[in-house]
């Protein structure tokens, strides 16, 4: 059985090797971006081409935010409250780090904050 800071460091490793995937997944996106060109065509390729113009961008910006809370999980790693709830303080349990590494919040909290019961950053009782 690992302990939780084993289980902490294989979690920074994973963290580590997907922000590498997004940032090159994001250079992809941005240069395909850049060399697409708006040159001739019918108006049916035209609308092909926005539409998936359109869906690269929302898969930039989810990309984007995924590779920010990564970020934010690597500072909270460096500044070693990675894993602790940002609302109530307690350790994130492990399976919910290891479905999503970049969690800021226990179950409990994150399900409070959907309700609208607490804000970001607020503590309840």
């Amino acid at each position: 059985m690992t302990t939780r800071k084993e289980a902490l460091v294989k979690l920074k490793e994973v963290l580590l090797l997907r922000r590498e995937a997004l940032r090159r997944a994001l250079d992809g996106d941005i240069s395909m971006l850049q060399s697409l060109s708006q040159e001739g065509g019918d108006v049916m390729d035209a609308a092909m081409d926005t539409a998936q113009d359109e869906i690269s961008s929302q898969l930039v910006e989810v990309e984007s935010r995924e590779l920010t809370q990564i970020e934010e999980a690597l500072s909270r790693l460096k500044d070693n409250n990675y894993g602790d709830c940002e609302v109530c303080d307690k350790p994130i349990p492990l399976a919910r780090l290891q479905a999503v590494p970049y969690a800021t919040t226990c179950i409990e909290c994150a399900r409070k904050q959907e309700l609208g019961q607490i804000s970001q950053g607020e503590e309840f009782s």
